[in-house]
C-alpha cells in the first residue's frame, strides 16, 4: 500500500480534502495480486472551487505527476466543492475492465 499512501497524503497536503477517498481497484483488473495501478478518487475540497472539471482533473494530474509517470496505470477521479458534496454524496461507479479481470 506504498502508492495509496503516498497518493493520499499528496492530496492532504496540496488540496486540504474536507473528504478524500482513495480506493485501489487493481484487484479488478489483469494485474498481479497486490498491485497499486489502478486508482479510484473522491475527492472534495475548498480547493476546486470556481474551476471547470477539466481544472480540477489537471490540479489532481499535477500533484500526483511522478505516479502517474510510473506505477499508475489509470486513474478514475470525482472532484467536487463542498457544496456539491453537501448537495450530493453518491460515489460513481467505475466502469468495468474491458482488458482482463481477475
Amino acid at each position: 500500500m506504498i502508492i495509496q499512501q503516498t497518493i493520499e497524503h499528496k492530496l492532504q497536503a496540496e488540496l486540504a480534502p474536507q473528504h478524500l477517498q482513495v480506493i485501489n481497484e487493481s484487484s479488478g483488473h489483469n494485474v498481479p495480486p497486490g498491485s497499486e495501478s489502478h486508482f479510484k478518487l473522491l475527492v472534495v475540497s475548498a480547493a476546486f472551487e470556481g474551476l471547470s472539471a477539466v481544472k480540477r482533473q489537471q490540479r489532481i494530474y499535477g500533484v500526483l505527476a511522478q505516479e502517474l509517470a510510473g506505477e499508475v496505470h489509470a486513474l478514475t477521479m470525482q472532484t467536487l466543492t463542498p457544496v456539491e458534496w453537501q448537495k450530493d454524496q453518491s460515489v460513481s461507479q467505475s466502469p468495468p475492465c474491458l482488458g482482463g479481470g481477475a
